[in-house]
């Protein structure tokens, strides 16, 4: 009886508060991979993104509705060329440097969820690029 006044008094008790407001609604053990807000404002997309969308048709890709919509739109599109479910949760008072979450509604307990940004991905490439010229004139 005690639970049934205390949820009429402050709303209904949720799961893991915090996380969620991190990952825009949802919970860590479900996500398939995020964005940083930085990362949804560059020019562009990621391509790792609709890949991921493409191979988990099922999930739901969560926007933050804080940034600006046309920050956003180039994933909206590919969500809807995709047929993918989309949300963008506005939750003003949650502070997170998420710009983009991809994620299940049921747990997939997925490891690695961030993707390096363009730029890194870029200069990795470089700098293995240089790394096997160096080899191919030696040998």
């Amino acid at each position: 009886m005690d639970d049934y006044i205390q949820q009429g008094i402050h709303g209904i008790r949720e799961i893991k508060p915090d996380e969620r407001r991190k990952f825009l609604g949802t919970l860590r053990e479900r996500v398939v991979v995020v964005l940083t807000k930085q990362q949804v404002r560059e020019p562009g997309t990621y391509k790792e993104i609709e890949d991921l969308m493409k191979k988990n048709k099922d999930a739901t890709l969560f926007l933050n509705g804080t940034m600006d919509y046309n920050e956003m739109s180039d994933y909206i599109k590919i969500a809807n060329k995709i047929g993918s479910k989309f949300i963008i949760s506005t939750n003003k008072e949650a502070n997170t440097d998420l710009g983009l979450v991809l994620a299940y509604d049921h747990a997939i307990n997925k490891e690695d969820i961030y993707i390096k940004k363009q730029k890194e991905q870029i200069e990795v490439q470089k700098h293995e690029n240089h790394f096997s010229q160096f080899f191919k004139k030696i040998f």
